[in-house]
């Protein structure tokens, strides 16, 4: 029997590794572990009169350790990327991204950026390499939540307008993007170059950053050399095992996958009577609603004939 549904808000990382958050039918938060080994089954609930996504709801935020998720209130559908109108006018980190250029910066959210923060050089699965920054508080898990194969941190700024500043500065003089599209993340994944170009490319833009940042100008920051440290449970999706996109959109439908291996959201699995490893981002469940319960995926004949 099917649990009542829930709605995602995302994978997240901590040390112990990833994890599925969701709001229950309560409007309490709720956090899934999501191990090696284990069987996701779900049905996401799509269709006439669904919204395509839910609204998240916002964040608030009372200092570098004391930011809360707050659920929508009313369980309106998502009108501007994952939350609604009102959502996204409450939503207290939203500024974060946008401090260093000017405009209002709500007590809490100051108070947050004044702790120290992180520079790094993040390389993925093809090689596309990113700047960008990470608080003290998410030093390790912004990494991993992004889905690095390979980082290095360049800079420690003593907050978050300093390290915002430095960010837009080496985008800017080394042409080195700040954006990643997670399209662009999985697709790599489904077939990832060599470990070891990756973290040698890696290495060569954090080594051209860090020449850049020891002639700047820019006061309140100090240039380092430290290398990021994935997780063990990575370590699958970038080996040699081939494996082929999944066979069904996450966006809708039954599933049911065996994890075997998790990089940021996306997920080296198995399914139901079939030997053949697939790729399947579970960051497109982010704003769907679910129901847990005895389900699995259906395998499209075509594919079946390929195992």
């Amino acid at each position: 029997m099917a649990e009542a549904a829930v709605l995602v808000r995302g994978v997240a990382w901590t040390r112990q590794g990833p994890e599925l958050l969701l709001t229950t039918a309560g409007q309490g938060a709720a956090r899934l572990p999501l191990l090696p080994g284990a069987w996701l089954r779900f049905h996401v609930i799509a269709g006439a009169g669904v919204p395509a996504r839910h609204c998240l709801g916002f964040m608030g935020v009372q200092g570098p350790d004391g930011t809360a998720h707050h659920p929508c209130p009313t369980a309106q559908a998502a009108v501007r990327g994952y939350q609604c109108g009102a959502c996204f006018a409450k939503d207290e980190m939203r500024p974060m991204h946008e401090v260093h250029r000017g405009g209002f910066v709500p007590a809490g959210l100051r108070s947050y950026l004044a702790q120290p923060h992180w520079l790094y050089i993040a390389s993925f699965a093809d090689g596309t390499t990113k700047v960008g920054t990470a608080s003290q508080q998410s030093k390790w898990s912004r990494l991993a939540e992004q889905g690095a194969v390979a980082a290095q941190y360049v800079a420690q700024a003593k907050d978050g307008t300093v390290v915002r500043l430095l960010e837009d500065a080496v985008s800017r003089h080394e042409g080195i993007t700040q954006f990643v599209r997670a399209a662009a993340k999985a697709a790599a994944l489904l077939n990832p170059r060599p470990a070891a170009e990756l973290e040698q490319r890696n290495q060569d833009v954090a080594h051209a950053v860090r020449a850049f940042l020891a002639n700047s100008s820019q006061p309140g920051f100090t240039v380092v050399d430290q290398s990021w440290q994935g997780s063990e449970f990575s370590r699958g999706l970038l080996g040699n095992r081939a494996r082929i996109a999944y066979p069904q959109p996450l966006d809708a439908g039954p599933h049911g996958l065996l994890l075997e291996s998790m990089l940021g959201s996306n997920a080296l699995v198995t399914l139901d009577g079939a030997e053949a490893a697939f790729l399947a981002g579970l960051g497109t469940l982010r704003g769907k609603k679910i129901q847990f319960g005895n389900f699995a995926t259906e395998i499209p004949a075509l594919q079946e004939s390929l195992f």
